[in-house]
């Protein structure tokens, strides 16, 4: 196993090295440029000081060295200044707002396994029952309803209705839990509605049914012996999942004012931020290898029939 995590490993150089290489091309293949007057996000300028700024940002190169400059920085983790926020570098920005949107994500991301699983199990234990049709219904709207919609049923509701949690902020755990719940329905739903599906096709197996014979209690059948079987397609959507949640999310984290990456990606692509743009999507494609990288790893540990 350990070969096969240096191999996928040694596999994310070349994989990064082509999702900025298509970056980059669809990037400056976009009609508009940061210097340019009617750019959304960039204040008009003489052509004087666009040929003056092209110069200090090296945009006047031929594309390839402005793509060989790059890899060269990024390789010591230096994408340059931002476009939009000059007196930032692209860097700095990425430290200080990553760890929030990688906290909040991973909330999120706990929440919507932890309720998935329960949903789905439920819905599949009692098949067309009550528990079944609570747990469809919640996972219907979870997947149906979009998140700023449910950011604002969730602010009229806990925040003015009945006040128990702030409209938004980050410094204290009170204003967590909103902005969880928000981003956490989504997944939840999909989660259980997988967690169900597979659940039912294991509950109705041979050996399940040969634990029931041996007098087994429903209980230990489900969770020793169906759950540990139901998980392994269930995996397969955590990666890129944790993935998704954990990187920023600019609806939820502008609504409650989460001072996450979510933000200042959006705020990339509308301004025409080169550097910003090439870093979130870089920082997004790395972390979402490794996560891949974690769920084949733990297909091993899940069955053991599973060799590397």
């Amino acid at each position: 196993m350990l070969h096969y995590a240096i191999r996928r490993l040694l596999w994310l150089v070349p994989t990064l090295l082509a999702m900025a290489l298509v970056t980059f091309t669809i990037m400056h293949a976009t009609p508009g440029s940061p210097l340019d007057p009617v750019a959304e996000g960039a204040n008009p300028l003489s052509p004087e000081a666009q040929k003056n700024l092209a110069e200090h940002y090296g945009l006047d190169k031929p594309l390839y060295h402005q793509f060989g400059i790059f890899l060269w920085k990024a390789l010591r983790f230096d994408f340059g200044n931002s476009f939009v926020y000059k007196s930032r570098t692209v860097a700095e920005i990425i430290v200080t707002t990553f760890p929030i949107s990688l906290f909040l994500g991973t909330m999120a991301f706990a929440l919507a396994v932890v309720g998935g699983l329960t949903f789905g199990i439920l819905a599949a234990t009692y098949q067309n029952r009550g528990w079944d049709y609570v747990s469809v219904s919640l996972a219907t709207v979870g997947v149906a309803v979009p998140n700023f919609v449910l950011a604002v049923f969730l602010i009229i509701l806990f925040s003015f209705v009945i006040p128990l949690f702030p409209t938004g902020g980050w410094g204290h755990w009170r204003n967590w839990v909103l902005p969880t719940v928000t981003l956490a329905l989504g997944p939840m739903g999909v989660v259980a509605r997988f967690t169900r599906a597979s659940m039912l096709e294991v509950i109705r197996a041979d050996y399940t049914r040969t634990a029931r014979a041996k007098g087994l209690g429903e209980r230990a059948v489900i969770f020793r012996h169906a759950l540990k079987n139901a998980f392994i397609p269930i995996v397969t959507l955590l990666g890129p999942m944790f993935a998704a949640v954990g990187t920023g999310s600019f609806f939820v984290e502008a609504i409650f004012r989460v001072p996450g990456m979510g933000k200042f990606f959006v705020e990339s692509m509308t301004g025409r931020d080169y550097p910003m743009i090439m870093a979130v999507v870089l920082t997004y494609g790395a972390f979402l290898a490794l996560m891949n990288l974690v769920v084949d790893l733990a297909y091993g540990f899940i069955d053991p029939r599973i060799r590397y």
